[in-house]
C-alpha cells in the first residue's frame, strides 16, 4: 500500500510537475489576494497620515478652541474654529436621512427577501438600485427646486430657500438603496430549512420573516444601516445644494445649517490660502469626520456581537 498522499508512480522525494505549478499558482493568488488587502489598509493609514499631519499645526495655533468656541467662522476678520455648529447640522440632517431610510429601506428588504415573487423581485430590485447610479449633485438641485417649494413653502408655508428638511429627506431617499440592496442579500443568505422549520410550527410569514430572518441577518442589516449613516454624515452635494453655508445652532429642520462636508467642500476650492489655520481647519475637520466614522463603526460591532450572543 501506498504512503498517504504520494502520487502513484511518483519517484519518493521529488514533486511532481503539476502539483508543483498548482503549488505555485496558489502562491501566486495568495500574493495577489495579500496585496489587494495590504493596499486597502495602506491607504487608509495614508488618508490618517495626511489629515494628521496637516491637523497638528491648526490644533497647536487652536488648541481647545475647536471643542469650547460656539460659533464658526475660519474665514471671517474674526476667526472662530468651534465645531459644535457644523457637528449640529451634520446630525440633525443625518438623522432627517436617517429617519426616512432605514423604515423604507427595511420595508423594502423585507418584501423583497420574504414577500415578491421571484419576477417582482427580479425587476424591482435593478430599478431600486438604479437610484444608487444618480449624482448627488442632481439629488441636491431635487431638493432645492422641488422638494423644497412644494414641502416647505407650500405645505409648511415656511418662506425659505435653504433648509435642513428638503436636503435630509432627499437624503434619506438617496441611502435607500444601500440599505435595501445590503438588507435583502443577508435576508436571502438566510438558510431556507430556518424559513421552512418555522412554517413547520405555524408561524405566519411575517412572523418568520421578524423573528426568524430578521435577527439571522442581523449582522448585514446593521452593516447596512452603518454604511448608510456614513453616506449621509460624509455627503456634500446634496446639503451644499440644499441647507446652505449658514453655520446654525438648534433643531429647526425648516432653518439652513452649514455641515462638516460642506465647509470642507466650500473652502478647499481656494478660499483659503495653503499654510493658514482657515487652510488647516479643513483637514481638522476632516479628522473630526474620520474619527465619527470609526466611533460608529466600533459601537456598530459591539451591538452586533451583543445581538448575536442573544440568538446563538
Amino acid at each position: 500500500m501506498e504512503a498517504s498522499g504520494q502520487v502513484a508512480g511518483a519517484t519518493p522525494g521529488v514533486r511532481p510537475l503539476g502539483v508543483a505549478r498548482r503549488r505555485w499558482g496558489e502562491e501566486a493568488i495568495r500574493g495577489a489576494l495579500f496585496l489587494a488587502a495590504a493596499v486597502s489598509i495602506l491607504t487608509t493609514v495614508g488618508i490618517v497620515f495626511a489629515l494628521v499631519e496637516e491637523s497638528i499645526p491648526f490644533f497647536q495655533d487652536i488648541g481647545t478652541r475647536f471643542f469650547t468656541d460656539d460659533k464658526w467662522s475660519p474665514l471671517f476678520a474674526d476667526p472662530q474654529f468651534g465645531i459644535w455648529q457644523l457637528l449640529n447640522g451634520t446630525f440633525l440632517i443625518t438623522g432627517i436621512a436617517i429617519v426616512v431610510a432605514i423604515p423604507l429601506g427595511l420595508g423594502s428588504a423585507v418584501y423583497l427577501s420574504e414577500y415578491a415573487t421571484p419576477r417582482v423581485r427580479r425587476t424591482v430590485k435593478p430599478i431600486l438600485e438604479v437610484l444608487v447610479g444618480v449624482p448627488t449633485v442632481v439629488f441636491g438641485y431635487f431638493a432645492l427646486t422641488f422638494v423644497t417649494p412644494l414641502l416647505v413653502q407650500d405645505l409648511l408655508n415656511v418662506q425659505v430657500t435653504f433648509n435642513a428638511l428638503a436636503a435630509g429627506l432627499v437624503m434619506g431617499i438617496m441611502i435607500v438603496p444601500t440599505i435595501a440592496s445590503i438588507s435583502e442579500d443577508a435576508m436571502r443568505a438566510v438558510p431556507g430549512g430556518l424559513r421552512e422549520g418555522a412554517f413547520g410550527l405555524g408561524a405566519t410569514r411575517r412572523q418568520v420573516a421578524t423573528k426568524v430572518v430578521f435577527p439571522a441577518a442581523i449582522s448585514g442589516v446593521v452593516a447596512s444601516i452603518v454604511l448608510g449613516i456614513s453616506r449621509g454624515i460624509g455627503e456634500t452635494m446634496i446639503v451644499l445644494v440644499a441647507a446652505g453655508l449658514q453655520p446654525n445652532f438648534g433643531a429647526n429642520p425648516t432653518e439652513g445649517y452649514a455641515t462638516i462636508t460642506t465647509f470642507m467642500g466650500a473652502t478647499a476650492k481656494g478660499d483659503a490660502p495653503s499654510g493658514t489655520t482657515a487652510y488647516e481647519s479643513i483637514f481638522a475637520c476632516g479628522l473630526t469626520l474620520f474619527v465619527l466614522t470609526l466611533l460608529m463603526n466600533m459601537v456598530a460591532i459591539r451591538f452586533v456581537r451583543k445581538y448575536r450572543e442573544v440568538y446563538e
